[in-house]
């Protein structure tokens, strides 16, 4: 259990230093041009998520999402013993590694440790009332996919297209596809490229929510879906 919670912490801390790390890099270097900034993030993204859950997909089944964990553990929760406790304890250890990935970015590119994003991507404001309605819905669009693809994609072919489907989600949705509450909550910590202001999280975290039910309902309907982890390893 020990080395599955490390393997956690360590992969999402990664991924997250990985997404906030090549968006202060991207931003420095692309003279103002967004799509330039834009796909070097993603391609960094792609490269940093295929091989973390190539190396540490035999520890932990590489979820780095908390809603990856809930639907795994729902999963096997129903032919087995569900152990809530090894679920709650996954998703503490990638809450905790979102927050030190966005930490160690910072640190690298000698920015302030502790940051609060100020970049609204959707929520509430007292000029405009609520707003971001095509960001939401993006957001439920990526995450569902990326469901759809944990749940379906044989074992052996899951690293890369988790990392692909990610790499398109960020240029076909209007959210850049976080498709992840663990990355919300990183991102929020940075005032940078890659950051969302504290108002807009819980409307992406509610929208990836009912994101991942739909891709579990769309997975279910296509058949007897195959898990690329266990939690009950």
């Amino acid at each position: 259990m020990q080395s599955q919670l490390l393997a956690e912490f360590l992969g999402t801390a990664a991924l997250l230093c990985a997404v906030i790390g090549s968006g202060i890099m991207a931003e420095r270097l692309s003279a103002g041009n967004m799509a330039v900034a834009l796909l070097a993030n993603t391609l960094a993204t792609v490269f940093a998520l295929y091989v973390l859950i190539e190396v540490l997909g035999p520890l932990s089944g590489a979820h780095f999402n908390p809603l990856v964990t809930l639907v795994l553990w729902s999963k096997i929760s129903l032919a087995h013993d569900g152990r809530a406790q090894t679920a709650i304890l996954f998703i503490a250890f990638q809450l905790l590694g979102a927050m030190a990935g966005a930490w160690a970015a910072h640190a690298m590119f000698d920015l302030s440790v502790l940051q609060v994003s100020s970049k609204l991507r959707g929520g509430w404001s007292a000029a405009g009332g609520f707003s971001g309605w095509g960001q939401w819905l993006a957001e439920a669009v990526a995450t569902g996919g990326l469901i759809l693809v944990v749940l379906r994609a044989p074992p052996h072919k899951a690293p890369a297209l988790v990392a692909c489907y990610i790499g398109a989600a960020y240029w076909f949705t209007a959210s850049t596809s976080f498709a992840n509450p663990a990355a919300v909550l990183g991102r929020m910590l940075t005032d940078s490229f890659s950051g969302i202001a504290p108002a807009s999280a819980p409307g992406f975290v509610m929208a990836e929510t009912v994101g991942a039910a739909a891709g579990v309902l769309f997975s279910r309907w296509l058949g007897e879906p195959q898990a690329t982890a266990d939690l009950a390893a």
